[in-house]
């Protein structure tokens, strides 16, 4: 440990559900004005242990201690009590209300004349809040119409208002900006100078690197390693989350590119994008990269007939028209995995069954009337196939973890050959094995000869798997790089991403 005094200390810290050891004896101990990180698989125990701490799940043994001083954590007023505040990484708002309500709810200030809410007193008091925070955003507006990164913000300052001296960051950087994301560490390392000691959990090890003094390795529900951030190894940290060496971060492939398959012109879709043109061969991988908002996911379900166009073609096969419906586009071979897998990608109170043959419902029917036993067999082989982990055919989507919830939607569309295959955002919110395994699913795909186009915000996942990169900027493509010979670099990129055009 460092010089600074402990601020918090989980000691042998277990908690069991049925059927599963969730945390099984961990011990913790962070310093205080520290960034500690926690990091491990999907499954580690990394959400339970933070949930005990916040109060949201009492643990079956243990010992919690916050500045020297054993505490009890019955509920999340207790943790509240004893300075523990956690922003999760679905954020806990009411949309509806401002800003300021949010910050102070349940605590408004109120007047004395009338008893009812002191408006003017209350954005004061989070004017004020904000301003010593570095932080600015309009108090008054309903943080529906936030943006995500100011969302984040007010739930930071919430937690921050009732004195938290330790804040819990569940994956904080998920939906952020390069921009926003920096934004958020300038804030971390504020609250780090003054003597707030923040637990940052992340599946994205460069952040981890960036902006922690310590990192804990969890593992199967147990405690696997504590080490300062400097004596840590990026290689070594992946082995010690997954529990085997990986040869390589991202599996090796050996192109095998055809002829074109999708060709879109001049595509253009009214205050989305405009003027997109590219193509794609069987067997690539095309990566679509930029900043949040610059027009990738969009472009994605316009060729899918998501998203109506406003001008242009998509060519596949005979067609040569936009498609107006994503029927349409399935029909033509088109397949594609949303970036919200909760919101549109998935059924999750449905069963594993249900969602694996929900695009091919007919394959598991006779005569019009759907074959349970015949659908159940087909997403028992798919299952199996991309060896998701999961008690059975019946399981409800939701038990799945995230990284296995991704491979649920892949299995739905591998159930047939499709040409072209969209991938938003793959990864999000996966921990870095089920990455790898995402990744050579990815590549699979593309050796059986389907054109693969993946949207993501994340730049080494980008260069690492990619054949090309094309760049978007505020609805335009700024350049395709080639990235067959592995040259290009986050910088470039980052050029383009922000404005720079491609030298001609």
């Amino acid at each position: 440990m460092s010089d600074a005094p402990l601020r918090l200390r989980c000691d042998r810290i277990r908690k069991a559900f049925p059927g599963v050891l969730a945390v099984d004896d961990v011990s913790l101990e962070v310093a205080a004005g520290s960034v500690h990180a926690l990091v491990g698989e999907n499954g580690a125990g990394k959400s339970t242990l933070m949930k005990i701490l916040s109060g949201a799940v009492k643990a079956d043994g243990g010992r919690v201690e916050v500045d020297g001083h054993e505490v009890h954590i019955t509920d999340a007023r207790a943790a509240q009590q004893h300075g523990i505040a956690i922003v999760y990484q679905e954020f806990n708002l009411a949309p509806d209300l401002s800003a300021s309500e949010n910050i102070f709810l349940g605590r408004l200030p109120r007047s004395r004349r009338t008893r009812f809410v002191d408006f003017p007193e209350l954005n004061r008091r989070a004017r004020g809040l904000l301003h010593n925070l570095g932080i600015e955003l309009p108090v008054r507006r309903p943080v529906g119409e936030l943006t995500v990164a100011q969302q984040q913000m007010v739930e930071i300052a919430k937690a921050l208002s009732l004195d938290a001296r330790i804040l819990i960051l569940d994956e904080p950087s998920a939906v952020l900006t390069p921009h926003e994301l920096e934004a958020l560490f300038r804030l971390v390392r504020d609250l780090k100078s003054r003597g707030v000691s923040v637990i940052y959990i992340s599946h994205r090890l460069e952040e981890v690197f960036d902006i922690a003094d310590r990192v804990t390795v969890l593992r199967d529900g147990r405690h696997i390693s504590t080490r300062p951030i400097q004596e840590v190894k990026r290689r070594t940290l992946i082995a010690e989350m997954v529990g085997r060496e990986l040869s390589d971060e991202f599996p090796r492939r050996t192109c095998n590119i055809g002829n074109v398959v999708l060709r879109i012109e001049k595509l253009a879709a009214r205050n989305r994008f405009r003027d997109v043109t590219f193509d794609i061969c069987s067997g690539e991988v095309l990566a679509l990269t930029g900043l949040v908002g610059s027009g990738r996911t969009s472009i994605a379900k316009t060729v899918f007939g998501a998203v109506r166009a406003d001008g242009g073609e998509v060519r596949i096969g005979n067609r040569t028209r936009p498609f107006s419906s994503p029927r349409q586009a399935i029909a033509a071979g088109i397949a594609m995995l949303p970036e919200d897998r909760k919101l549109e990608g998935l059924l999750l109170e449905r069963s594993l069954r249900e969602n694996v043959t929900l695009a091919h419902r007919r394959a598991a029917a006779t005569a019009g009337f759907l074959q349970i036993g015949r659908e159940r067999a087909f997403a028992r082989d798919r299952i199996r196939d991309l060896q998701i982990k999961a008690v059975g055919t019946e399981s409800p989507a939701e038990t799945l973890s995230g990284g296995n919830q991704q491979k649920l939607m892949l299995a739905r569309w591998m159930s047939r050959p499709h040409r072209v295959i969209f991938f938003d955002e793959p990864t999000r919110g996966v921990d870095v094995g089920a990455k790898y395994e995402i990744y050579t699913l990815i590549n699979r795909l593309a050796a059986e000869g389907a054109a693969i186009v993946m949207i993501s915000s994340e730049l080494p996942e980008v260069i690492g798997m990619a054949d090309r990169i094309g760049v978007m900027h505020e609805g335009r493509l700024m350049g395709i790089l080639d990235n067959r010979q592995r040259q290009v670099t986050q910088e470039r990129i980052m050029q383009l991403a922000s404005g720079e055009r491609m030298p001609a």
